[in-house]
C-alpha cells in the first residue's frame, strides 16, 4: 500500500472507490460551505480533564508538530524522521472503515517508536454518517447508532490495549465530512459519538474526535448538548497555518488547556534520511497515547 494517503483513500476500502477515504481535499471542499452560527458550549467532561481524578492515569500531553499518514511507516523510516521537526505521529489503530493495511503497526513497533521519543496519536475510523456521499463498510443507522458507538468504542480500547497503549491514553474517532444540516443524520452521528465516548470512559481512556471544521468537527463543537462528547478536538482546516489558536473556528471557550489539534496541511511529500512519505501536517496541543 502506498504512503500517499490521497491515493489510498481514493482507492477505497474493500473495493469501494468512493466515500470517506477519497482525497481529504475533495471531501473538505464538499462541505466547508455549509455554515451555521457557532453556539456557546459548556465545560468538558470530567474524564478528559488533564487534572483527572486519582482513579484516572494522568494524561500525557504533547505540544508541537505531528504528522499523519495512512500506513504506519517502517521503524527505519521513523528513526530517519526523528529530526526534531515532528515529535508525534498519528496511527490508524482500527475501525471497519480503516483504509490501509498496517503491516508495521504492532506492539513491538509501538514500543520501539516510543522508545525513540515519538509520541503516538491513536486514530480509529469507526462507522460513518448515513448521509455521507459514497459507501463505507460500516454506516451509522439511527436505530442502532448507540449500540454501534458502544461496540466501536469497546473495539477501539481493545485495539489500543493490544498495541500497548494504556488506560489514560487519548483515542481519536475519525468521522469524515457530511451534511450537518441534515438533522436526522446529524442526530444519529452525535448519538454514535456519545456512545463511543462512554465506552472509552468506562475503561478510563480519554476520547478525542477528528473531523472537518466545516462539517463533522463543527457538529461536535456546536452541539447544544455538551454531555458525553469527546473532550479533545482535532479539526481539519487546511490553511497551512501551524496553530491551534489563531484560526480556531469555534467558541473560544471550548477545548482550551491542551485539548486542541489542527490538521493544517495535507498531502505533503517529504523526505528525511532517505525515506519519502506523503503526510498531513498537524499542530498539536492535546493528549496522546500512554505507552510503557
Amino acid at each position: 500500500m502506498s504512503d500517499n494517503k490521497a491515493d489510498d483513500r481514493k482507492s477505497g476500502i474493500a473495493g469501494h472507490k468512493s466515500g470517506h477515504r477519497r482525497s481529504r481535499r475533495r471531501r473538505y471542499v464538499a462541505w466547508t460551505a455549509a455554515g451555521a452560527a457557532v453556539l456557546a458550549g459548556a465545560g468538558l467532561a470530567a474524564q478528559n480533564s488533564l487534572a483527572a481524578p486519582t482513579a484516572w492515569p494522568a494524561a500525557k500531553v504533547y505540544t508541537g508538530r505531528a504528522f499523519d499518514t495512512c500506513t504506519a511507516p517502517s521503524l527505519s523510516a521513523m528513526k530517519a524522521w526523528k529530526t526534531g521537526f515532528y515529535g508525534a505521529a498519528a496511527v490508524y489503530i482500527g475501525g471497519k472503515n480503516r483504509g490501509c493495511r498496517q503491516p508495521n503497526l504492532t506492539a513491538p513497533w509501538v514500543k520501539s517508536v516510543t522508545g525513540l521519543g515519538w509520541k503516538l496519536v491513536p486514530l480509529y475510523v469507526g462507522a460513518q454518517p448515513p448521509c455521507q456521499t459514497g459507501s463505507s463498510p460500516e454506516v451509522i443507522t439511527a436505530s442502532t447508532a448507540a449500540s454501534q458507538g458502544a461496540a466501536d468504542g469497546a473495539d477501539a480500547v481493545a485495539k489500543a490495549a493490544a498495541l500497548g497503549m494504556k488506560a489514560g491514553s487519548a483515542l481519536y474517532l475519525d468521522v469524515e465530512a457530511y451534511d450537518i444540516t441534515d438533522t436526522a443524520c446529524n442526530d444519529a452521528v452525535l448519538t454514535y459519538v456519545r456512545a463511543w465516548h462512554k465506552a472509552l470512559e468506562a475503561k478510563r481512556y480519554r476520547s478525542g474526535f477528528y473531523g472537518f471544521s466545516g462539517s463533522s468537527a463543527k457538529a461536535v463543537a456546536t452541539a447544544t448538548d455538551r454531555t458525553n462528547l469527546p473532550g479533545n478536538l482535532w479539526y481539519a482546516k487546511w490553511d497551512k497555518v501551524n496553530t491551534t489558536t489563531t484560526d480556531w473556528p469555534f467558541d473560544p471557550k471550548l477545548y482550551t488547556g491542551h485539548h486542541r489539534a489542527h490538521q493544517y496541511m495535507v498531502n505533503s511529500k517529504e523526505t528525511r534520511g532517505g525515506h519519502t512519505i506523503t503526510v498531513d501536517r498537524n499542530a498539536w496541543d492535546a493528549p496522546v497515547a500512554i505507552v510503557g
